[in-house]
This record gives C-alpha cells, sequence and structure tokens, in this order.
C-alpha cells in the first residue's frame, strides 16, 4: 500500500484512473471491507488503480472543536494496518481544514474527486454525507458523475444479527461491554494497544499481579489527538494479550477499583502463566468477552475469592 499525505501529492503521480472511495473508516469494520472489497474488485476489471480518500484528523475535531464525545474505534496507525490488510493499494490521508469543510458539494465533486483523483468509478456506502454541512449524497455525486465522466456504485449495507453493520452501532457495544457482538461488527477482536505503567501493586498480595495500562501514544501523533481511543464499559474482561509477537490469556478490569481505597481508575490485566518485567513495554489487549460487573466487597479476603470464580470463568471462556 503506497500512503499520500495529501491530495496533491496523489495528484502529482498522474494516475488518471482511480476506482475511488472515501470515508472516516473508523474501526475498518465488515460493512467497510465489503465496500472496499468492490472497489478493488473494480479496479482489477478496468485496468485502475484504487484509491480511499480519508481525512486526519477526524473531520469533527475541525469542525466542532476539541469535542469530549468523540470516541474512535481506531487510532490513525491501526487504522492504516486495518486498511492494509483490506488490500487498499492508495491511501490518501489529506489533512482536514475548515476550507476543505466549506467547500460545496459540486465544488468537493468537481475540484477534488474530478480534477485531482480522476475518479471513474465512485464507490460508496448508501448512507455516506460530504461537503459543507454534510449536504452532500449519493445523488450528488451521480448527478455530477453524468457529466464530469464517472459512475458510481452504492453499496447496500450489511446486516450481521439483524443489525446493520456501522461504527455507531459497534461504539455503542462496546459501551455496553457487549465484544461479542462488537467483535462480530468488525471481524476481528477490538483491542487497545497500551504501555505497561507502576500501579500501587497490590494485585500481587492478591495473587493476581496485574500490569497497569495506559492508552500507548502513536508515533508523530499528539497525545490529544488519540486519548480518543474507544474503551469498554467497567468491568472484568476475558482478553487475549500480544507481547513481542507472542500471545497469552488474561483477566482484565476496568473500572474504580471499589473495594480498594484510594486506588482510583485503572485498567489492569492479569496475565496468566507470564512472568516477565514488562514496566514502560507496550502490550495489546484484545477483548474477547465480559465476565460481570466491577463489584465492591468488605474484605479483601472476598475479593481474592471471587477472583478465584473469574480465573475459571475466563479460562472457559479462552478454551
Amino acid at each position: 500500500m503506497i500512503i499520500y499525505n495529501s491530495i496533491e501529492e496523489f495528484h502529482s503521480k498522474s494516475i488518471d484512473r482511480t476506482i475511488l472511495t472515501q470515508g472516516t473508516f473508523d474501526g475498518v469494520h465488515l460493512g467497510h471491507r465489503r465496500i472496499l472489497d468492490r472497489m478493488n474488485e473494480l479496479a482489477a476489471l478496468n485496468n485502475a488503480q484504487s484509491a480511499l480518500l480519508t481525512f486526519e484528523p477526524h473531520p469533527r475535531l475541525v469542525i466542532y472543536g476539541n469535542t469530549d464525545g468523540l470516541q474512535l474505534l481506531s487510532t490513525p496507525e491501526e487504522k492504516i494496518k486495518l486498511l492494509r490488510q483490506a488490500g487498499v493499494k492508495n491511501l490518501i490521508i489529506h489533512p482536514f481544514t475548515m476550507d476543505l469543510a466549506h467547500l460545496t458539494p459540486a465544488d468537493y465533486i468537481h475540484k477534488i474527486l474530478a480534477a485531482k483523483l480522476h475518479a471513474r468509478f465512485v464507490v460508496t456506502g448508501h448512507d455516506h454525507r460530504f461537503g459543507n454541512n454534510r449536504k452532500g449524497n449519493i445523488n450528488d455525486l451521480k448527478q455530477c458523475g453524468k457529466s464530469l465522466g464517472f459512475t458510481v456504485e452504492e453499496i447496500a449495507p450489511l446486516q450481521i444479527e439483524n443489525i446493520t453493520v456501522s461504527s455507531t452501532k459497534i461504539r455503542e457495544a462496546i459501551s455496553a461491554g457487549n465484544m461479542q457482538l462488537a467483535n462480530a461488527l468488525l471481524g476481528y477482536n477490538y483491542s487497545i494497544h497500551a504501555k505497561v505503567v507502576y500501579g500501587k501493586q497490590l494485585g500481587a498480595a492478591l495473587g493476581y499481579p496485574t500490569a497497569n495500562l495506559e492508552i500507548a501514544v502513536d508515533i508523530g501523533r499528539t497525545e490529544s489527538a488519540l486519548n480518543r481511543k474507544h474503551i469498554p464499559a467497567d468491568g472484568i474482561y476475558a482478553v487475549h494479550v500480544r507481547y513481542e509477537e507472542k500471545n497469552y490469556k488474561g483477566m482484565m478490569n476496568i473500572g474504580n477499583n471499589p473495594t480498594i481505597k484510594n486506588k482510583g481508575r485503572s485498567m489492569e490485566v492479569h496475565i496468566f502463566d507470564f512472568h516477565s518485567n514488562i514496566y514502560n513495554k507496550l502490550i495489546t489487549v484484545e477483548f474477547i468477552k465480559r465476565i460481570r460487573d466491577e463489584l465492591k466487597f468488605d474484605t479483601l479476603d472476598e475479593l481474592k475469592n471471587q477472583l478465584d470464580k473469574d480465573k475459571e470463568a475466563v479460562l472457559t471462556v479462552l478454551k
């Protein structure tokens, strides 16, 4: 996959026939994969280059400011990895600006899709919006395509378990701790990439030493732009942990640790049959299933007994 850092950089390569799709593609879920598969198929049939146009930072951050409500399924680097796995040949990551946001749908189609990206086919989802105030839709694309010489193909929404696959539905599932549904809609296990940091080291006293986690900052990105990774609901989870290309089973807690006074909010994972020192190291945690809510216990012995039960439940899930 070739990555271009602007529309102009792609335009300079004089690629005169593109099969194009566009959008944020947050999470690169199964609905996105259907669009990408059709884009790649059309590129092969028409001896053309497939290209995906996306934007960084997320358009909502530019239009509405540093909104706290924006939570994303994938960091920029995670999205690049997923798009590479999906077979995208040309990825255009264009800086999103207010000038771009103010383009009318017609100007966006004429000046960018046709003049700069040389679209011959535009493959799009049924609900894609673009242009000033998101007024542009598939009908604008089809109307302009007739005069500009490109064809528009609409990809029908994908349904799984009677749910239309979308980034919004996946975020809702993750917020509810329903990782099985989220993973089914994504087509892979939802994960976080995190750095192991020092905690209060109370887990070892209970027989369950934990790695305390903070979301890792991707190289070349600002921390404020990355702390928007969507974190699952509070509770205990069965997880897989990946460290230095090896996979381990684990049990993760997200929450406020109500049993332990003044411990505060944390994300921490106990990795089964693991004894290495990984402070300040990076690990990846894949969420498989939420086991239970976070609970408050009267004593540490009660907490220890519950952790023993959680371990049995987690290992049963991870079989």
